[in-house]
């Protein structure tokens, strides 16, 4: 029988960019910004309540924002438009992430002197982003009612990854079969250290919940 020789082409890729993100933490920590990257399928509702968090924080602290899209501006320019805030968009190529040598590179491209929070809106998916480290100090995914509450079960590295998951749309939750209970408890399944905040940006709820708890990772980060 021929033998076969196998090449570890995955684990070079992942430790490759886990070391690129170590550096993007390290560069991040030491000018004092805390990172979040935000991450969901398309249709939960980044743009929005992304918009609405900047406009709730912005008197507060200075921010920043990233967008990653495979084409268009369309999301950063809403983001820039509604709030103010310095915004970046970046067209990956067509690639379904953004990876930590990819966020390395776009930051070379960007003031940061004096932000003290960076917000990457990664590309809307619910397999890619959650496979790649892009540096942040914390993992934001954003889930919405209307997707329904088994979400988890059939997305587990998305939600094993997010240090922060936002039950988004909850204003909606009248309309859809979603069951906050079932939800949580099959997240707490997957990732039982996670933080689990039911929000809408549409009414407010949960959005001082959301504020104080990410003005808290901020001051963490910022007296490391």
């Amino acid at each position: 029988m021929s033998s076969v020789r196998v090449i570890e082409i995955n684990e070079n890729i992942s430790a490759h960019n886990d070391t690129a993100a170590g550096k993007v933490r390290r560069m991040l920590t030491e000018n004092g910004t805390f990172f979040i990257n935000i991450m969901s399928a398309p249709g939960s509702g980044k743009t929005t309540l992304l918009t609405a968090l900047i406009n709730r924080l912005k008197e507060k602290v200075r921010i920043a924002e990233m967008d990653v899209d495979i084409e268009s501006t369309l999301d950063a320019q809403r983001v820039a438009d509604a709030t103010g805030v310095p915004s970046l968009q970046i067209h990956n190529g067509g690639l379904c992430h953004i990876d930590a040598d990819m966020t390395y590179r776009a930051l070379q491209e960007f003031d940061l002197k004096g932000i003290e929070l960076l917000i990457l809106e990664n590309i809307g998916n619910l397999v890619c982003p959650a496979e790649f480290d892009t540096g942040a100090h914390k993992n934001i995914m954003l889930f919405s009612v209307p997707e329904g509450d088994d979400k988890p079960l059939k997305y587990p590295l998305m939600f094993t990854v997010s240090d922060i998951i936002l039950i988004t749309k909850t204003d909606t939750m009248a309309y859809f079969n979603f069951d906050l209970e079932k939800a949580e408890k099959n997240i707490r399944n997957l990732n039982p250290d996670a933080v689990i905040l039911p929000v809408s940006a549409k009414t407010g709820a949960g959005m001082d919940a959301l504020e104080e708890l990410l003005m808290k990772e901020m001051r963490q980060v910022q007296h490391v």
